[in-house]
């Protein structure tokens, strides 16, 4: 039975995510140590105790979600627990790149928390918006996010039936009640504070580029299936730019679980906090048997089957 691991991204996080994963497993701590030492920031205290407004902060969400993410998946590897492919959701492939040894931890934690401070200052907060469409498809939701004035897009394929939009605020509204007009069973805002994987963050390629020339990238051990295309990189050349494109495209999430799958995969592991991936991918394949590891429980359950 051939293993994939894939990674959450923003959304997953919670006040006192891995508290109970962290009692019995002291890796958990010390993971978090050395995050926090590579940016300057004690993760670990935002993670257990908040405020939530703290640890939503995208700068902070960021680099605490990837160490929360490594921490879960340490713990898999220590126990010979091998995936045959990675994934990550949006900034879940950051930490899929680090468990694959494309990326160093350490350099990884700080790209990601500069690329949160980019993603901020280039759309204030208030400016951006993202609502999740459900029950239309895509063709709908493009002919929607067409017909309004303003920066509006597709930015995640979730699921077959789940789409979510991005842009600016205003058009985001107006393209959510066009998409109301087409037929969608439900559309809901949701809480974020940056328009992510819209053409709204192409101002932050130049500044990302620039983090990722200062770090090394070497190609994954495990392949890594990314979001802008559902396919693997052959050069870390072609990597970067994976990275860089994954700002202002979608992430077409349902396109890498079918890849996953057409890859021979029939098992998922979702390391890190929350089970949002768990649930997606359950809509997406039927046939994929799916746990969430970012519990004591769920973890248990992952190391008892191996």
């Amino acid at each position: 039975m051939s293993i994939a691991a894939v990674f959450p991204g923003q959304g997953s996080q919670s006040v006192g995510m891995l508290l109970d994963i962290a009692a019995e497993f002291p890796s958990v701590r010390e993971r978090f140590g050395r995050a926090s030492e590579a940016i300057g920031i004690d993760l670990w205290q935002i993670s257990a105790e908040g405020p939530i407004e703290s640890l939503n902060r995208t700068e902070v969400t960021q680099p605490a979600l990837l160490t929360a993410s490594i921490a879960v998946w340490d713990i898999l590897a220590a126990a010979g627990i091998k995936a045959a492919a990675m994934a990550g959701h949006s900034l879940g492939e950051y930490s899929a790149l680090v468990a694959s040894g494309a990326l160093r931890f350490e350099d990884a934690v700080r790209v990601v928390r500069r690329r949160g401070q980019l993603m901020q200052t280039a759309v204030p907060i208030g400016e951006g918006a993202m609502a999740a469409v459900l029950g239309l498809d895509e063709a709908d939701i493009s002919a929607a996010c067409a017909s309004v004035q303003g920066v509006v897009a597709p930015a995640n394929f979730n699921a077959i039936g789940q789409i979510v939009i991005a842009g600016a605020a205003k058009a985001v509204a107006e393209a959510a009640e066009a998409c109301k007009g087409l037929g969608a069973k439900r559309v809901v805002m949701l809480d974020v504070s940056v328009p992510s994987h819209c053409p709204l963050m192409r101002a932050v390629e130049p500044g990302l580029a620039e983090v990722l020339a200062g770090v090394e990238l070497r190609l994954p051990d495990t392949p890594v299936i990314h979001n802008v295309d559902a396919n693997v990189s052959a050069s870390t050349s072609e990597l970067t730019q994976k990275l860089l494109a994954q700002l202002a495209n979608p992430v077409r999430w349902v396109d890498c679980v079918q890849a996953l799958a057409a890859r021979g995969i029939t098992r998922v592991v979702e390391c890190g906090p929350g089970n949002v991936l768990a649930g997606l991918i359950k809509r997406i394949d039927k046939n994929l048997e799916c746990t969430a590891a970012g519990t004591l429980t769920g973890l248990r359950s992952v190391l008892e089957r191996g």
